[in-house]
This record gives C-alpha cells, sequence and structure tokens, in this order.
C-alpha cells in the first residue's frame, strides 16, 4: 500500500495512526535513504504515544528508550546506521531492550531486518515532488489492524 505524505502535517497524522495501532511487542521498520524523513515519522509517533518535548535522534547513541507515564506504552527508538554488523545488535543489547516495548527501527537492515517478525510494519519512505510517499508492507499480527 502506498500512502502520500505531501507536508509535515501529513506526515504526523501518519505517525498517530501508528502509534493508535502500536501494541508491545511490535517493529516499525524505517527504511529509506538519507533525508526521506525516518526519524520525522518517529518523532510523530512517539509524539502521538504522550512523549512532549525534544526527541533525539539516536543516530550516535543507537537507541533512546521511552517509558511510560511519558508515553502511553514503553517504546524504544532505534537508529541502526552506525552499525557495521548486525551481530552489534546484541552486544548493545537490543532484545533486553525490546523486552514489553515497542520498537521503531531506523536502518532496519543494518540490524539484520525485522520483516519476519509477525509483529513487523515495514514502512519504505521515498521523495515524491515536494513531499513523500510511504510504502507500507504489513507483518502477520498487523493485517486486522491496518486498513
Amino acid at each position: 500500500m502506498t500512502i502520500a505524505l505531501p507536508d509535515l502535517a501529513a506526515m504526523d497524522a501518519f505517525g498517530a495512526k501508528i502509534a493508535g495501532l502500536l501494541r508491545a511487542d511490535d517493529v516499525v521498520a524505517l527504511t529509506g535513504t538519507l533525508g526521506t524523513g525516518k526519524t520525522t515519522l518517529a518523532r510523530a509517533i512517539i509524539a502521538a504515544l504522550g512523549h512532549e518535548g525534544e526527541v533525539p535522534s539516536p543516530t550516535f547513541t543507537i537507541i533512546e528508550t521511552y517509558d511510560p507515564p511519558a508515553v502511553s506504552l514503553p517504546l524504544v527508538h532505534a537508529d541502526f546506521y552506525r552499525l557495521d554488523d548486525p551481530a552489534e545488535v546484541e552486544e548493545i543489547g537490543l532484545d533486553d531492550y525490546r523486552e514489553g516495548a515497542a520498537l521503531l527501527a531506523e536502518w532496519p537492515s543494518h540490524a539484520g531486518g525485522f520483516a519476519h517478525e509477525p509483529g513487523c510494519l515495514s514502512i519504505t519512505l521515498e521523495t515524491a515532488d515536494e513531499g513523500r510517499i510511504a510504502i507500507v508492507e504489513t507483518g502477520a499480527d498487523w493485517v486486522d489492524r491496518w486498513s
């Protein structure tokens, strides 16, 4: 499914839709070249989950966590761009962070990918005219939720 995101308001609304459907143990895998809006969409999701204030990009920290009551469910925001090998995911303890939390994963291929997980919502962002488009693929656990 392809979704047009012509402006920031559309990106925020798309993030709010995802946030409203997100459950613990889900993964939102965000793919796209530099500048296509992965972090912008992640920030929209985090804001829609109730976080107020700055949402730092995890480009250098790799992982940022958000816990209730600041957000409505535990959340891990990860940016795997700087990983050289998917095995590094074990070194940073991703499984420990993910326990009972949803995961927003930027550059998921650098971590070995998540599309094989039934709770994965894969979103590829691309530039289109002045805005973006999102190409959405649902894992098995998302089929009934996503329409």
